[in-house]
């Protein structure tokens, strides 16, 4: 019982012990929980999961194990789950793959995903044309096409999708995480000697005090140094999707930067900043913030620092409706290059290893967008970009 269950666990990077499985067994005989799916989450969570820090990992392997589709909403139809269920999943040869022609772009995928909606009325798989599973065709799951929609499936497997149309939720980067690493806490530094430049003074009242006295009264003012820096920082976190591999660096960056900085506001974004970015994952739906809003609020003198892996589709950046989960009337591009219009110092910091940097061609877009100014999350990349911010 929950065996694998315990091995998916363990494939997430959950370190559950057999001890712990045999708890959350024990917990089940005597009831603790039953016929309760929520319940039952909570209950796994905190017998199985010792080091908080592995929620997020517990979370995508309890998903990945128990969850299914349940509606995915693509023009104002909802697709049957029976057609995205997985049988088989379809893996070419590099020839058959090459016989496979792309849609003619983005636009043109669309509209055919639209068409097909309209007429399909039942599931399909191994198929070359109808949303399904295990084919050649550009929208469903699990098959294989250089160029589609990819629907109701979990995770990448090739990476070839231009757009994916599921409902993803996102948690906020906490700022009390510890530092983790010896790298993060020497950047912390190289931050705090940012944190400098351009610090005011403020009145020492101690020493003031201290030396008003022992000059029998006579006022004797000292000023020190402001022990919070006055520079202005703002920072965009990409969330979600492939950053998740990501997100112990990101948060430890985060904490850092929030212990630092006393000027600091800081967004979300997904992939790409388009339109609209949020403070609240949970409510980023409801309450998201107009990018325009930002370059009205925020004077020019903020130093921005993005931070995502830039690891998308390049329709992402380049094109109207590119985004994954809304249809973006203009592209990201233009929202970029906005921002980098209004704001003088930006940088981005990209967690994603350098070396595999020149297999994605949505990083070379976006390093242009940036006039390369797009530096690794690494000790010696942070020192690149607090120079540049610097100058």
């Amino acid at each position: 019982m929950l065996i694998d269950f315990f091995f998916t666990l363990r494939r997430y990077k959950v370190q559950a012990s057999l001890r712990e499985l045999l708890d959350l067994l024990g917990a089940l005989e005597h009831h603790v929980v039953y016929a309760d799916i929520e319940g039952f989450y909570y209950l796994a969570r905190l017998t199985l999961v010792k080091d908080e820090t592995r929620y997020d990992h517990f979370d995508k392997a309890f998903a990945d194990y128990f969850a299914g589709v349940q509606t995915l909403d693509l023009f104002d139809r909802d697709i049957p789950e029976a057609w995205l269920r997985k049988a088989f999943e379809k893996n070419l040869t590099a020839e058959e793959k090459a016989l496979l022609k792309s849609m003619g772009g983005l636009d043109e995928l669309m509209k055919t995903l639209q068409a097909r909606l309209a007429e399909q009325q039942k599931r399909h798989q191994g198929g070359n044309k109808w949303i399904g599973t295990g084919g050649t065709s550009p929208f469903g799951a699990y098959g294989d096409n250089p160029e589609g929609v990819r629907i109701g499936q979990p995770g990448n497997r090739n990476f070839s999708a231009v757009k994916v149309w599921d409902k993803r939720e996102f948690k906020n980067l906490s700022s009390t995480v510890e530092l983790g690493t010896r790298n993060i806490k020497i950047a912390l530094r190289k931050l705090r000697k940012f944190a400098r430049t351009g610090a005011t003074l403020e009145l020492d009242v101690d020493h003031t005090i201290q030396e008003t006295a022992r000059k029998g009264g006579l006022l004797d003012i000292h000023m020190r140094a402001e022990r919070h820096n006055a520079v202005k920082i703002l920072m965009f976190f990409d969330v979600g999707g492939s950053m998740d591999s990501h997100i112990q660096g990101t948060q430890e960056l985060f904490s850092a930067v929030h212990t630092e900085f006393k000027h600091l506001e800081y967004f979300y974004f997904h992939n790409c900043v388009y339109e609209n970015v949020w403070r609240d994952n949970a409510r980023r739906r409801s309450e998201s913030i107009p990018v325009w809003d930002i370059i009205h609020r925020f004077g020019s003198d903020y130093k921005v620092i993005f931070v995502g892996d830039a690891t998308m589709g390049p329709y992402e950046i380049t094109y109207p409706g590119g985004s994954v989960e809304h249809w973006n009337e203009e592209p990201g591009s233009a929202w970029m290059q906005r921002l980098l219009n209004h704001f003088h110092d930006v940088v981005w910091l990209n967690p994603q290893a350098i070396d595999y940097w020149p297999y994605y061609q949505s990083i070379a877009v976006m390093q242009e967008i940036m006039s390369q100014r797009m530096y690794p999350l690494t000790l010696d990349g942070l020192t690149a970009a607090i120079s540049k911010l610097s100058r």
